[in-house]
């Protein structure tokens, strides 16, 4: 338990005394990310938070994990450096989203071969358990890279990414903690802990943002957890901390940027553009468009996934399939609302 602390406070301190000399450096050397109109904010900002969460988080991790705990811990590093490298060259020399794509394709195969972070069944979903290891392969690597971008598509107000990260980091390092996971409880808590250093210089008026450095991390933690999380039940049959319906309340648990993305790519292909045309259809710029600050849409999206994890956790009995329709039902309902709540707006505009 005192681990999982230090490992918080160190973070949070560490990114917490970081972030204002990367702001100082990043206006000195004017790495800023510019203001057009895609973007939510209207004057030239830092970028470059990433490097500040990153440096926390890996300093408190290699500080606070017992040696008996390190295992495949070598591994994990290992890709978060990989992506740490490709989302700062982003930030400061923007790379082509091939380059970018084959660099997280490289993060993802160290986790799935060598840390053996990977889903092995479908767990009881269209009655499918078990799965082939190619399939398995597939299949985990197809996860993390979607959950990766995902939170890279969603970092486009004050505040969000970093109170989404938080939340889904502490929910799942809790749960770690509880099934004495102390490694993966270590790491949820050092992201936390540098998300909530983070947030005092993003909050509005934002000081700096994340930028690909810690949105490509973000995600790449979150997508770590979430495997772990639906793979250690299949140990822990007798543990009182297990849930019912694991992978369906893991989508619940990480359902904004998962639904916004799955959401975005969809409505792009709709119009027959590519779904990864660049464009303001998000979810917090439909709620940005109804007249909401930054700020406010933060705290009323966070409050969304926050009761989408309890609706979850309250109806895992009703077995994986179900609660995953109920989830993306009820998720597809209230984009649908707010997206006509801005139309309206809109047209009496």
């Amino acid at each position: 338990m005192y681990d999982i602390i230090l490992a918080f406070i160190t973070s949070f301190a560490l990114t917490y005394l970081a972030i204002p000399s990367i702001i100082h450096v990043a206006i000195k050397k004017n790495l800023m990310d510019e203001p057009d109109e895609r973007r939510s904010h209207k004057v030239s900002t830092p970028s470059l938070g990433g490097i500040g969460i990153f440096a926390g988080m890996l300093f408190s991790i290699i500080m606070w994990t017992p040696f008996e705990y390190f295992g495949d811990l070598q591994y994990i590093l290992c890709a978060f450096i990989i992506i740490f490298l490709i989302g700062a060259k982003d930030d400061i020399d923007p790379i082509s989203p091939s380059k970018k794509f084959m660099g997280q394709l490289f993060a993802a195969g160290i986790l799935v071969f060598r840390a053996n972070i990977r889903l092995t069944s479908l767990y009881g979903f269209f009655g499918l358990y078990e799965i082939p290891y190619i399939v398995s392969i597939a299949l985990s690597i197809f996860t993390i890279l979607v959950i990766i971008n995902s939170f890279n598509l969603i970092d486009g107000i004050n505040g969000l990414s970093g109170s989404i990260g938080l939340l889904i980091s502490t929910v799942l390092g809790t749960w770690f903690y509880f099934v004495d996971s102390i490694e993966l409880s270590i790491v949820a808590f050092a992201l936390a802990g540098a998300l909530v250093a983070f947030l005092k210089y993003n909050i509005s008026p934002a000081r700096i943002f994340m930028g690909d450095t810690g949105s490509l991390l973000l995600g790449l933690v979150c997508s770590i957890l979430a495997i772990k999380f639906i793979e250690l039940h299949n140990e822990l049959s007798l543990s009182p901390y297990t849930f019912q319906s694991a992978p369906a309340v893991a989508i619940a648990i990480l359902i904004l940027p998962l639904f916004d993305t799955l959401r975005v790519f969809i409505l792009r292909l709709m119009q027959g553009k590519s779904p990864f045309h660049p464009d303001r259809k998000h979810i917090h710029h439909v709620l940005i468009d109804l007249g909401l600050s930054h700020m406010q849409a933060t705290g009323l999206l966070l409050m969304v996934n926050l009761l989408f994890i309890i609706l979850a956790v309250q109806l895992q009995h009703i077995g994986n399939l179900l609660l995953l329709i109920t989830v993306l039902a009820i998720a597809f309902i209230l984009s649908l609302i707010a997206g006509r709540m801005a139309e309206l707006k809109k047209h009496k505009a």
